[in-house]
């Protein structure tokens, strides 16, 4: 059985939900004993061409351009980057001809569509955000099955096509254990830990606001800081000068990215999370039980993901600060209230519980097999 996965941006927000598809579709291949389970990858460029290889997914280059926003002369070009792309994608699927296609969205996904829908190759599409992207609002009106994280995406498709999944995500970044934490990230038990998360390639505006607060936030609070491996040096050099005559330094811990099994145990060892409100994001502190303080991209396309913030907020398992209103008191007040409210906390943690999909890959990953078998 041939599969071919693509769809993303050139972010984590939609590369990690597709290796935990491709994860989940091999171990469903192992337990069912399907002999030949071929994964492919359609990319221009992908996030981490290191984890396809070493997932065992053959990646396939195929040029594509971003849908223009405003005027560029890097938009100029786009139309017919597109253009190549599509003429690449329909040559490479006529002799690859895969048994289905699973696509995230995204701007690299819409050449090998269009090339998928006139070739008649099944597809099936997940929509990770509240507000689906365009790609997805357009292959949602002829592909054979609509996945989506959250059931408010269900009118902008009016089809019964559409089933709720939540967002795969990596099962390898759940659970984690606590002592292995505590020496992995040098940390003193019993005090309670931020985990701050900018997405997978950091944040400036969260790194900010977090050197702001660093002096007085150490003081009652230890800090696992991913920030994003460009602004990594700058980060650690302007931490070192703030914190330098503190008597609690040692109780900040940046990095400039936190692989499987440093999140597994960073989010074991958290009391909280700050975050960007990308879905994988928050599916992610979903799974991990943790109260959430979301802070969305200020100009995100279809602005999605202030409107996922509002969606979890509203579940009640997170609290939004716009990035508007983002001031370090204001974040540090947020912080103190839930972590010193245990009613608060409790009921917050409770609807991360209830909000959480664990076996969403798994569900789209049997899904992908179904159809691709008896298409």
């Amino acid at each position: 059985m041939k599969v071919l996965l693509t769809g993303g941006s050139g972010t984590g927000g939609h590369f990690y939900p597709l290796i935990a598809v491709a994860r989940a579709l091999k171990n469903i291949a192992a337990e069912e004993h399907i002999i030949k389970m071929e994964l492919f990858w359609a990319d221009e460029k992908p996030f981490d061409p290191n984890i396809i290889a070493e997932e065992q997914i053959e990646l396939i280059k195929i040029s594509s351009g971003k849908f223009p926003r405003y005027a560029s002369v890097q938009n100029i070009i786009s139309p017919f980057k597109i253009l190549f792309g599509f003429f690449m994608a329909f040559w490479k699927l006529y002799f690859l001809l895969p048994d289905i296609i699973f696509s995230k969205g995204g701007f690299s996904a819409f050449p090998v569509l269009l090339a998928a829908r006139i070739l008649k190759i099944p597809v099936i599409i997940h929509e990770s955000d509240s507000v689906p992207g365009k790609v997805n609002k357009w292959s949602g009106k002829w592909a054979d099955r609509i996945a989506i994280s959250f059931q408010q995406t269900a009118e902008f498709f009016k089809s019964d096509r559409v089933a709720v999944t939540g967002n795969p995500i990596r099962q390898q970044v759940v659970g984690g254990n606590l002592q292995e934490a505590i020496e992995t990230f040098n940390l003193e038990e019993r005090l309670p830990t931020m985990l701050i998360l900018g997405g997978s390639q950091g944040a400036e505006q969260i790194n900010e606001v977090v050197l702001d607060m660093l002096q007085e936030a150490v003081t009652r609070y230890q800090i696992i800081h991913q920030t994003g491996k460009i602004l990594f040096n700058d980060v650690v050099g302007r931490a070192g000068i703030i914190l330098e005559k503190s008597d609690f330094k040692h109780r900040y811990h940046p990095y400039p990215f936190l692989e499987e099994s440093n999140l597994r145990n960073a989010s074991k060892a958290a009391s909280i999370v700050v975050s960007r409100a990308g879905s994988a994001a928050i599916f992610e502190a979903a799974a991990w039980q943790l109260p959430a303080i979301l802070i969305p991209l200020q100009n995100s396309a279809q602005d999605h993901q202030r409107e996922n913030a509002y969606v979890y907020a509203r579940f009640g398992a997170c609290e939004v600060i716009e990035g508007a209103n983002l001031k370090p008191h204001i974040l540090l007040s947020a912080i103190d209230k839930i972590l010193q409210d245990q009613t608060k906390k409790g009921r917050m943690i409770r609807a991360a519980q209830e909000f959480a999909r664990l076996d969403a890959a798994k569900t789209i990953a049997k899904e992908i097999i179904m159809l691709g078998v008896h298409d």
